[in-house]
Order: structure tokens, then C-alpha cells, then sequence
């Protein structure tokens, strides 16, 4: 016999519909979406089984963010459930959406929903999105918060450079170092008018930087000298206007450096789940992929064996291209999908972008694939490197190898 459960999951409950071999409904009900409900659930689930023979056992429900996370990991764990090798697939809401598009004329309602779910699993597509386990899904969720902070970090700056340009419009084409280092942040955290930067005695200015920096200048004069040299041939601003700009100034970069210590205490996080992990130095042992592009690929796959290979993998990461053909006619030209896990697209080409300088097969096969079309040369020979990438990752962990130069795998 074989069971087909599809589940429709909103913040306080959930649908239930339970399938037979041939599509027939044997069951439909509602339970909250608590651990009471999910428990209820499990028992309902069981009952169904009770004195039959079971062979497959299939739950599914959409991907919905954190209203899936809890009853997705209840019935993953549940030991009963495991015991009838029950399975647990978390799917990708557009795939349902396309699948219940075969159905004419039917509703938009929960109850249908958790059928389409049910009938889904039940003609076998869902091969790829089994739920991971609780490590994966722990390094997720701080590397995407990393992600989102990193991103965060990089607005603000270009903030910060606005606010700058209005203070002194000449300081980035001056300057020859980074406006973001400690000096520089201090400096500006200082409140200094221009007029008092331009009239500071230089040794004062080449002193205070070198304090801030902690001596890292190799020549804090020749800094202090560009710094002046940028006051003073900047526009200067009215006293309101200038007060104001100050303010801005002193926020973004208390917002920069939260930030970036918020980034910090999660990559410590990061490194104390790595640190248990086997993928770790398989990964890492690839040229160029250091412990952020290796934490977010694992964070992203999970455990390997829920992919059955490489394509599945860059599918899910969305580095594939739709055929387009109608009769003997193929276009030749088409776009990359927009569907597909952002994040681990975003690793994977990230860190193709790292490998291909240095592993030189991977070199030629970028320039090979940039000098094939006239447009677009950079990014679409990226994220073919990336599609090539994937090959060796999906080697790699799937057979716990380490990276070597000559012969790693064969992929």
C-alpha cells in the first residue's frame, strides 16, 4: 500500500489530505499548527496505517518560511513515522502551482490545496527536497543572516560615501586609502569642519591618524597630506547644512561598525557549526574556496544525498536554461532561469569567480566561454563556470574527496 499525505500549512493551522494508491481519497481533516496539532496529525497519519501493509509513506508540504519549518521537522524526527520510512519533502510552491494548473476548473481554497499537494507526491515528483537535518538547517539560517548583514553593511557605506561627498567633494579623488578604515572612521566621528582639517598643524593630523590606525600607516604625513590637500579645495557648505551632514555622518558609521560586529559574532556561530561538519574540508580544500563560500554552499545543499546528481543540484540553484523548440526549429539564444535558490546561486557563482583564478582548467574554460559571444561576455561566462562548478562539488562531497590538482574526480 502506499500513502500520499499533502498538507497545507498557514500560520494557525493546517489541511489534511490523505491519498491512496490510485488517487482515492481516504481521509481529510484539520489540525492547528502547534505541537498539539502536529501531534494529532502524526497519530492521524498512523491510523491510517494501522494493520496494513505500508511500502511508501510521502508528506509534503509547500516551502512557507517559518509556518513549514516546525511540522516539516516534527514528522522528519518522529520515530513512529520512521519506523514506517516515512519521507518528508518540502516543495517549492511555483512547482505545486504549475501542477494544478493540469486540473480544470477547480477552486483556490486550503482543502483543495492540500489535495494537489497529495497527488503531486503521488505521481513521484519530488525526488530533490527531502527536509534537511537540524545542522544544515542551523548553518542556513546564520549564513543567510550573514548574507542579508553583509548586504546591509554595503548600503550603508554607499550612504556613508554620499554624506562624504557633500562634506568634502574632493576626499575620494585625494585620498589614497580606505575611507572605511578605523583613522578614517574616527576622524569623521571627530566632527572636524574643513576649515579645521585645512588649519590642523600637519603633525597633528599625521599623529591623530596613526593613534587611530594603530600604526598601520606606512607614511600617516603623506595621508594627512592628501587629506588637507582635499579640504581645501573642496566647496564649502553652510554651518546648518555642514551640522547636519556631520550627524549623518556619525550614524552610518555606527550603523557600519554594529553591523560588521554583528557579522563578526555570526561568523563565530558559523565557524562552531563548520567545525563539526565532514563537508568542511572537502570543500575548503578547492583552491579559492575559503570558509564563507564553503559555509553557505553546505548551509544551501544540505546533506548531498538529497539530490540524486549534479543536475538536480544546479536546478535547484537555478543555473539551468529553458529550451525553447517548436518543430525543427531550437532557439539558439535563451535565458537563464529566475527560478531556484538565490542564495546557493549566489555562493556557487561567488565562488566559480574565485576558483577560476586559481585552478587553471577552469581559467580556460571562462576565457573559452567569454569569447563566444559578442554580449553579456562576463556574466554569462560566469555562470557557466559556476554550472561547470557544480560538477566538482557534487563529486567531491558525494564521494568524501579531497581536491587534488591533477586527478581529483571524475566528474
Amino acid at each position: 500500500m502506499k500513502l500520499f499525505v499533502g498538507l497545507d500549512i498557514s500560520s494557525f493551522d493546517i489541511k489534511v489530505c490523505i491519498l491512496g494508491d490510485e488517487g482515492e481519497k481516504l481521509t481529510s481533516f484539520t489540525v492547528s499548527n502547534d505541537l498539539p496539532g502536529a501531534t494529532q496529525l502524526r497519530d492521524r497519519i498512523l491510523d491510517c496505517t494501522m494493520d496494513k501493509d505500508v511500502q511508501t509513506l510521502k508528506i509534503g508540504l509547500e516551502s512557507t518560511s517559518v509556518y513549514s519549518f516546525h511540522p516539516s521537522m516534527f514528522l522528519h524526527n518522529d520515530e513512529s513515522l520512521k519506523g514506517l520510512d516515512a519521507k518528508v519533502f518540502v516543495m517549492n510552491p511555483k512547482q505545486i502551482a504549475n501542477f494544478k494548473k493540469s486540473y480544470s476548473d477547480m477552486d483556490k481554497t486550503d482543502e483543495i490545496d492540500a489535495f494537489v499537494i497529495a497527488d503531486y507526491l503521488r505521481f513521484g515528483r519530488n525526488s530533490m527536497s527531502v527536509v534537511k537535518e537540524e545542522q544544515y538547517i542551523a548553518l542556513q539560517q546564520l549564513t543567510r543572516s550573514r548574507y542579508q548583514l553583509i548586504h546591509q553593511v554595503t548600503k550603508e557605506k554607499q550612504h556613508f560615501l554620499q554624506h562624504l561627498s557633500f562634506k568634502c567633494n574632493t576626499f575620494s579623488q585625494e585620498v589614497d586609502s580606505s575611507v572605511f578604515g578605523n583613522a578614517m572612521m574616527e576622524m569623521f566621528s571627530e566632527k572636524f569642519s574643513l576649515d579645521e582639517l585645512a588649519q590642523m598643524p600637519l603633525e597633528d593630523l599625521a599623529g591623530f591618524l596613526q593613534e587611530k590606525g594603530k600604526s598601520r600607516f606606512n607614511d600617516a604625513e603623506c595621508v594627512a597630506k592628501s587629506i588637507q590637500k582635499a579640504v581645501r579645495s573642496s566647496y564649502r557648505l553652510d554651518k546648518v547644512v555642514e551640522d547636519s551632514i556631520d550627524v549623518l555622518l556619525g550614524t552610518s558609521i555606527e550603523v557600519i561598525r554594529t553591523l560588521q560586529k554583528q557579522v563578526k559574532e555570526i561568523e563565530k556561530a558559523i565557524g562552531r557549526i563548520m567545525a563539526g561538519l565532514v563537508e568542511t574540508q572537502t570543500l575548503q580544500s578547492i583552491p579559492g574556496i575559503g570558509p564563507v563560500f564553503t559555509a553557505g554552499i553546505i548551509a544551501e545543499i544540505g546533506q548531498i544525498d538529497r539530490f540524486e546528481d549534479e543536475t538536480k543540484i544546479a536546478k535547484y540553484a537555478g543555473l539551468y536554461w529553458r529550451k525553447h523548440q517548436s518543430g525543427r526549429f531550437t532557439a539558439d539564444d535563451t535565458s537563464l532561469s529566475h527560478n531556484g535558490n538565490q542564495y546557493l546561486r549566489y555562493y556557487l557563482v561567488e565562488a566559480a569567480n574565485s576558483v577560476r583564478r586559481h585552478i587553471p582548467e577552469y581559467q580556460e574554460y571562462y576565457a573559452k566561454k567569454y569569447k563566444e559571444v559578442p554580449k553579456h561576455q562576463h556574466k554569462r561566462a560566469l555562470v557557466l563556470t559556476a554550472r561547470k562548478f557544480v560538477r566538482l562539488v557534487d563529486a567531491l562531497l558525494r564521494n568524501h574527496q579531497i581536491y587534488t590538482p591533477k586527478r581529483s574526480v571524475n566528474i
